[in-house]
């Protein structure tokens, strides 16, 4: 493990229960407390650490070559990094990527974010797995020193995510509009020109890919505060209604969302699709309940069974609370659940286009197996102006 020029390690984590665990310290010097997650992602350590639902989170990967490939601003899902720090097996080395315009180490400098290397991410990974997410303080310190008791006390005194409203602090601030596609060789993004459908998105911490995808479905995206209200959604005039993803309690979010959300189902008959924190908006306005998991599901392979196909998509996830599907009301069905632990992962009302996901299918980072669900978003609009016209 790298020292200082004393012989100290530069960076300390200290868990909730006492457990201290040293490394190389990289990217920004500082200080920092947070809930512990694992994630097994491959691929896509620059959009992990951009996910709005990240927030009030270090994310330690799994997969022990993170940050070979250094960062483009291309790849980023907000303008700056939420999760609070990152921590891996090896510490990064030179980036070998052509799209690569810094280093990870720069990149995390620049954002004020935390990186900590040479650690043993299988035993923090059990440690997670077995005991919960803890909390923890993390300190990078290129001098070396750390009063432990401090950290120890600090990670104690971490109150955690539950009860916990994080979309607020990740939402934007005013509304705006969104025609940005997906990435795409040779162009990159492009522009909507010729869009199909006026959809309003609700930000709980959307990421930009996922924007990108309702714009690549024929989609001309306003983008409202996660504040916002019944009136302020209808008075744009949707064909439809989207749920972004985001951080935090959803119990605590649902205390302005839910009655929008609700507000919007009885005025409006316009299709509604959720992903995330939006799919748990969503379960939770129409009358079930959430709840807090022992570590979450976090990463790019995660799989998910359609109930109703019985097909398998192998799927993105970032989530620390689920929807328990045994409160789910009579006219709402599971159509989704995870293979890993049984957990929900989709439900649909079953009169009318409304419907939502626990996963990621815009698969920034992570496989495209679920992309179809923006199509069928559109396609829902799409019957829905047919009929009126036919009407």
């Amino acid at each position: 493990m790298p020292m200082t020029d004393t012989g100290k390690p530069t960076a300390c984590l200290a868990l909730a229960d006492g457990t201290v665990f040293y490394g190389e310290g990289f990217g920004a010097p500082g200080r920092t407390t947070a809930e512990l997650c694992f994630n097994t992602a491959m691929t896509g350590y620059q959009e992990i650490m951009t996910d709005p639902s990240y927030a009030g989170q270090v994310v330690t990967f799994t997969f022990p070559h993170v940050g070979n490939t250094g960062t483009t601003e291309e790849d980023e899902e907000a303008a700056d990094p939420v999760a609070a720090a990152m921590i891996v097996r090896w510490s990064p080395t030179e980036p070998s990527n052509w799209r690569a315009t810094d280093t990870l180490s720069n990149w995390l400098a620049r954002r004020g974010r935390i990186g900590m290397g040479g650690i043993d991410t299988r035993r923090l990974t059990r440690a997670i797995r077995q005991q919960g997410a803890p909390h923890v303080a993390i300190e990078h310190n290129p001098d070396g020193e750390f009063d432990i008791e401090a950290l120890v006390a600090q990670a104690r005194a971490f109150e955690g995510l539950v009860g916990l409203d994080l979309a607020k602090e990740v939402s934007c601030v005013q509304s705006y509009r969104w025609d940005e596609m997906r990435w795409a060789w040779p162009d990159g993004f492009k522009k909507l020109d010729k869009p199909r459908h006026k959809v309003v998105a609700v930000d709980y911490g959307a990421k930009r890919n996922i924007l990108r995808s309702l714009a690549s479905a024929g989609c001309e995206v306003t983008v409202l505060p996660a504040t916002a209200t019944t009136d302020e959604i209808l008075a744009l005039e949707p064909d439809g209604l989207f749920l972004s993803n985001g951080p935090g309690d959803p119990a605590a979010t649902g205390a302005y969302a839910v009655p929008a959300i609700k507000g919007v189902l009885d005025r409006s008959d316009i299709p509604v699709f959720g992903i995330c924190l939006g799919h748990q908006m969503l379960a939770r306005a129409l009358g079930a309940q959430t709840v807090k998991m022992n570590h979450g599901h976090h990463g790019a392979n995660h799989p998910v069974k359609d109930r109703e196909t019985g097909k398998v998509e192998i799927t993105s996830m970032n989530h620390g609370f689920t929807v328990d599907s045994q409160s789910l009301p009579k006219n709402v069905v599971e159509t989704h659940v995870s293979l890993f632990d049984g957990s929900n992962c989709g439900i649909r009302m079953t009169d009318r286009p409304v419907f939502s996901v626990q996963y990621h299918p815009e698969a920034s980072p992570g496989p495209q197996d679920s992309y179809y669900l923006f199509e069928r978003f559109a396609e829902a609009m799409a019957q829905r102006k047919s009929a009126s016209a036919e009407a």
